[in-house]
Order: structure tokens, then C-alpha cells, then sequence
């Protein structure tokens, strides 16, 4: 399988991988790793940051597969099929057409940037 094949099942895998998260039949330790996987590949911030060069994409190139392989591997064959080809229809034109999952990340991060400017910016007594 090239590195251009792998990139694609990445790709299709990630969604399926939160649709796993979903059902009744994946065991709960895949759940568990499933859960840290989306986290990771949603979360702006990285292990290590992308700003050096080189160490910065090692991350995107090696952490974040395995951790969806892994994922893949602990999730039963007939449930990560079923959510592979649910996880096609997820697609339009490059862009995920449900954006509204993205909302409760969104809302996580600007919790947490409210928190540390609360913490940093003190009013004045």
C-alpha cells in the first residue's frame, strides 16, 4: 500500500473511528482509545509543536496513524466495516458535510482560552 493509499484510508478512517466511538458493540477500551484518537486528531494543539522543523510533522506522520491503527485494531471487523461505509457519505467536496460536530470542540477550546485569560488578566481592586 503506497503512502497516497494510506493518507486516503486515514482519511476514511478517522470518521469511522468516531462513529465506532458511538456504538453498543465496540468494548469499552476501544471506546477509551477511540475517544483519545478523535481528541488528538481534532485538537490544535500537538505532542510536538509544528514549528520545528522537521519533529514538528512527525507527529501528524506517525503519531496520529498509529493511534488510528491501533484504534482500528481494537475495534471488532463487521463494526468498523459498517462505520467505514457510513464514513464515506461523511465527505462532500473535501469538507465534512455535518460541520456541527466540530461545535463541542470548539466550545471546549474557548472555554479553555477564557479560562487562561481570566488567569492571566486579574482586575483591578
Amino acid at each position: 500500500m503506497s503512502l497516497k493509499d494510506r493518507a486516503k484510508q486515514l482519511k476514511t478512517d478517522i470518521p469511522a473511528v468516531f462513529l465506532a466511538l458511538k456504538r453498543r458493540e465496540t468494548p469499552w477500551g476501544a471506546k477509551v482509545l477511540a475517544a483519545l484518537t478523535i481528541g488528538y486528531a481534532l485538537s490544535p494543539i500537538d505532542l510536538i509543536p509544528d514549528f520545528i522543523p522537521v519533529l514538528g510533522y512527525l507527529d501528524d506522520l506517525i503519531i496520529l496513524p498509529a493511534m488510528v491503527a491501533l484504534t482500528v485494531k481494537l475495534i471488532p471487523a463487521q463494526v468498523m466495516d459498517d462505520c467505514r461505509a457510513e464514513a464515506e457519505g461523511m465527505w462532500q467536496n473535501g469538507k465534512p458535510k455535518r460541520w456541527y460536530y466540530a461545535l463541542p470542540i470548539i466550545a471546549v477550546w474557548l472555554l479553555i482560552v477564557f479560562l487562561i485569560v481570566r488567569a492571566v488578566v486579574k482586575p483591578r481592586a
